[in-house]
């Protein structure tokens, strides 16, 4: 175990700063899991309001990707985070104060807005203080991060939606704020301009482009190949969340609530026990190397699932495609890094998050059509060939990055 944790040593102290903020941030993470409930319970909300408001506070995080991805670029990724991160919180307190279901909704919405700004802000700190040999290890621990915070955090919300339901979100609102101050004090601006020399030199990849981001992606396709083959990886992912709680409802009937919420927690455990442990497997590969591994798990995680009815094969199914989602969460993350503008990393970030936002609402609109059409089993097939069919093509764009790679070493080493 001290090998495996020994990954994690020798990162720069700023990469251990984010780990905790990234921990105390989603530990404090309340509200949104509890939103369509507390619309609807709480407020009063019929479940189509409650719909129309949950829908559109996952549409703005769109822009707000967007947006906060050109400020972090811009103005700074520390400043951007601080803001936004401020903002988002700011606007909670008046939930835990007012009964005015308007002033409710409007501060959720500003909330959801602004949350949308930190996570391209965060990435591209992230990115500018890890070296290229630093990333898998760097993204692996915040990924950890992520997952330790989740796992406690809605416990908590659960606790306090049912007998403190102000401190739901002045709960969330305070460990924002501690995450923001961890930051503020810990962490110095990181844009481009503030990055030592020693990070950036000979690295063609990640020099400085001129232009526009529609003339920056044109110059380097293998990142437009990247993202579009992400949107497919998502709609396989997404499947675990739409087609698999229909299928456990066809197999276990008025069971399957039970059943779905047993695979989550084995998913999440998954994630805690593995992540460390794949990290060291693969940290020395390349990127899209575990990357066509991540559609060799989904494919068989997933495609498994038209075949099976026990209990102990959906654990299997579970565990396996868990290890494409943790592999995908880290070597997605560091191929983009590796492969981005050193003043596009924000912007990069928002996009990547935008289209794997796409993937899995095409997830949803197209399988359920599907499935209504041939029956749930039917899906897993589908599934099964996306996933493969984007591994292979994962596999060309590792072929086409490898050359590029290679070409572009001499010319920057003149």
């Amino acid at each position: 175990m001290n090998k495996l944790i020994y990954n994690y040593k020798g990162l720069p102290k700023g990469m251990y700063i984010l780990f905790f903020a990234q921990v105390i941030n989603r530990l404090g993470d309340f509200v949104m899991p509890f939103l369509a409930l507390y619309l609807t319970q709480k407020i009063g909300m019929t479940s189509v309001a409650a719909g129309i408001i949950v829908t559109v506070s996952s549409i703005i995080t769109i822009p707000a990707s967007m947006i906060g991805g050109k400020i972090a670029d811009k103005f700074g990724r520390k400043k951007s985070y601080m803001y936004s991160q401020f903002i988002s919180a700011a606007a909670l307190i008046p939930c835990a104060v007012t009964k005015d279901p308007h002033i409710t909704v409007v501060c959720l919405l500003i909330s959801t807005f602004f949350n949308g700004f930190i996570r391209p802000a965060f990435t591209a700190m992230m990115t500018d203080i890890l070296s290229p040999k630093q990333r898998q290890a760097g993204f692996s621990l915040q990924y950890l991060g992520i997952n330790v915070g989740v796992s406690i955090g809605p416990i908590i919300a659960g606790f306090l939606f049912n007998n403190l339901l102000p401190m739901l979100f002045l709960g969330d609102a305070l460990t924002s704020f501690l995450a923001l101050i961890l930051v503020w004090r810990n962490i110095e601006e990181t844009k481009p301009s503030h990055i030592t020399k020693s990070n950036n030199d000979n690295n063609f990849s990640e020099k400085a482009e001129m232009g526009n981001v529609f003339q920056m992606l044109y110059k380097r396709p293998h990142i437009c190949f990247f993202m579009i083959i992400s949107i497919a990886y998502s709609f396989t992912y997404s499947q675990h969340n739409f087609a698999l709680p229909i299928t456990l409802k066809g197999i276990y009937g008025n069971d399957s609530s039970r059943i779905f919420g047993l695979l989550m927690s084995v998913n999440a455990i998954t994630v805690l026990v593995l992540t460390v442990f794949i990290t060291a497997l693969t940290k020395k590969k390349h990127p899209l190397t575990n990357m066509i591994a991540v559609g060799i798990l989904y494919a068989i995680g997933f495609g498994m699932i038209g075949h099976i009815s026990s209990f102990s094969a959906f654990v299997l199914s579970t565990v396996i495609w868990t290890a494409g989602e943790i592999l995908s969460s880290i070597s997605s993350g560091v191929y983009i890094a590796n492969n981005s503008p050193s003043n596009y990393r924000g912007r990069l970030s928002g996009i990547s998050s935008v289209g794997w936002g796409i993937g899995s609402a095409v997830s949803t609109s197209i399988s359920g059509v599907y499935i209504q059409a041939n029956g749930y089993k039917s899906i897993w097939t589908l599934t099964l060939f996306v996933a493969l069919v984007s591994a292979a093509l994962m596999f060309l764009v590792k072929v086409f990055s490898i050359k590029l790679e290679n070409k572009k070493v001499p010319e920057s080493l003149v």
